[in-house]
């Protein structure tokens, strides 16, 4: 095999070619945060970070991504969690704020059926308040004495 550049894997996940943004090289990115240009490539082959690429291979490390890496020496510098534990508590917020979008979109989804269902409510009341009002009729009191029972009932006793 001759030397060089190897072909670049396909990845699942593609990432889109840079926009608008600041976007920075790697050199410049670990030069800002002190680590080598190695360690950089070593999270993007454990996945922990994905940095966009030029048409030239080279790689832009976005806002996104400079937050992420910040995430991740936090994790391994200050907190002594190892790579596979930086993984799993990346997944985990990926996870977490998933499941808050979710429950964002179900809290308004609640809030619109409330709305709805209070306006319809609104409607009924309207509607409660347009009918005539009829006085109860009063009410009659039973006489104190025992009741007598009734023909049939005393005959089928009877028998």
């Amino acid at each position: 095999m001759p030397r060089g550049r190897r072909p670049r894997a396909p990845s699942d996940q593609a990432r889109p070619a840079p926009g608008r943004g600041k976007y920075y090289m790697i050199s410049v990115v670990a030069k800002s945060y002190g680590i080598h240009p190695q360690t950089l490539r070593l999270y993007e082959r454990e996945g922990l970070l994905k940095p966009s690429r030029t048409d030239g291979n080279t790689r832009l490390y976005s806002e996104e991504d400079l937050r992420q890496l910040e995430v991740i020496l936090n994790l391994t510098r200050d907190l002594g969690v190892n790579l596979a534990g930086v993984e799993i508590i990346l997944n985990m917020r990926r996870k977490m704020e998933q499941m808050q979008a979710e429950i964002n979109e179900f809290v308004g989804h609640v809030r619109q059926e409330l709305q709805r269902s209070s306006s319809q409510d609104t409607d009924a009341e309207a509607s409660d308040q347009a009918l005539v009002k009829v006085a109860p009729a009063p009410m009659v009191k039973a006489a104190d004495r025992p009741s007598e029972p009734v023909a049939g009932a005393k005959a089928r006793d009877e028998a």
